[in-house]
């Protein structure tokens, strides 16, 4: 972006206006606390892109049921994933944030918001507003595309750009799903875990988030196909067989069918057909978290384990890999 600034009094004085790479991440509780969960999920579960179900028919049960139930269990859960620096997804973050900021060499600026949370998109856009400069890039870190993520994070965006007055400013731009970066650090973090493993896995899950069947068909199956671009992209990045590989999806919420197979379920079943040593990798949550390091690593290692499995290797978030802020800093600089 080009913008011409006043020199003497002239306005004879050209100069480039460095973008501003903003990354934003779902978001996460404050502290693993009853009362932190409860908020960070009544926020989340009151997006509309989430849970588009009425207003006057969710509100009820999600005020007077799931808040009542769920924020201790959940809390339960964050707390035995939580570190002396925070929550690990947050953390993870502002360690990408930091690693661009160094390389950046003036290039562009780099800040985070998170969809639920602070800093919130409205926090962020409010603040570039007020310090000026150039184009706001706006890159959700979810590599499939679906409007529980990407869509509400673009949105959002959006709304949030327009009532700090630099709608005008905002660029959007999603992370492909075979972005090469992007794999090539998959294929970096499969190849650390398997150089410290004892054993070579027999198996490989692919584990996805899951959405509602529902909301996959009325987007004609945009996220599905986001997922199997992935996946066969990093199956052929790692030469690994698609008869030894299973593409499943996790974290189901509510009553409703899901995509399947269910990530759980595939890892109950497999030690049954006589595979006892798997890997699993999420290429979906770029940065590890709740659904990364307690729903696969710990309550997908026990099921596995109770089953009959022997070794399970679970395969750690892209995060700061130098490949992936390459893909990262490419969306920045357009």
């Amino acid at each position: 972006l080009w913008l011409v600034l006043p020199a003497r009094g002239r306005y004879d004085a050209r100069v480039t206006v460095a973008p501003q790479l903003l990354l934003v991440n779902l978001g996460t509780p404050t502290a693993p606390t009853p009362e932190a969960v409860r908020e960070f999920l009544d926020e989340f579960l009151s997006d509309p892109d989430v849970v588009d179900l009425p207003w006057l028919l969710w509100q009820p049960i999600l005020q007077g049921i799931v808040l009542r139930t769920r924020p201790k269990r959940v809390a339960h859960q964050y707390a035995s994933i939580w570190t002396d620096a925070g929550s690990p997804l947050r953390v993870a973050t502002e360690r990408m944030v930091a690693a661009l900021r160094d390389r950046s060499a003036g290039r562009y600026t780099v800040s985070s918001a998170y969809r639920y949370g602070e800093p919130s998109l409205d926090t962020v856009m409010q603040e570039s507003a007020r310090t000026g400069g150039g184009s706001v890039v706006l890159v959700p870190l979810f590599p499939q595309r679906t409007g529980a993520t990407t869509g509400t994070a673009f949105q959002r965006g959006r709304e949030a750009a327009a009532r700090a007055g630099i709608a005008n400013r905002l660029v959007e731009r999603a992370i492909p799903a075979a972005a090469p970066g992007y794999i090539a650090a998959m294929v970096a973090r499969w190849q650390e875990a398997l150089d410290t493993a004892p054993t070579q896995p027999e198996h490989l899950v692919v584990s996805f988030h899951g959405i509602p069947t529902r909301y996959n068909g009325r987007e004609n199956a945009t996220y599905t196909n986001d997922c199997e671009e992935t996946t066969a992209a990093l199956l052929k990045a790692i030469g690994w067989p698609a008869d030894r590989m299973t593409l499943a999806y996790q974290s189901k919420f509510g009553p409703e069918p899901w995509l399947l197979p269910a990530t759980a379920d595939v890892l109950v079943k497999l030690p049954r057909r006589g595979i006892t040593n798997v890997a699993v990798i999420t290429p979906g949550f770029v940065t590890d978290g709740l659904e990364t390091i307690e729903e696969i690593g710990i309550r997908g290692r026990e099921d596995f384990e109770a089953a009959g499995g022997r070794h399970y290797l679970r395969i750690a978030a892209v995060e700061d890999h130098v490949e992936f802020l390459d893909a990262l800093e490419a969306l920045a600089l357009g």
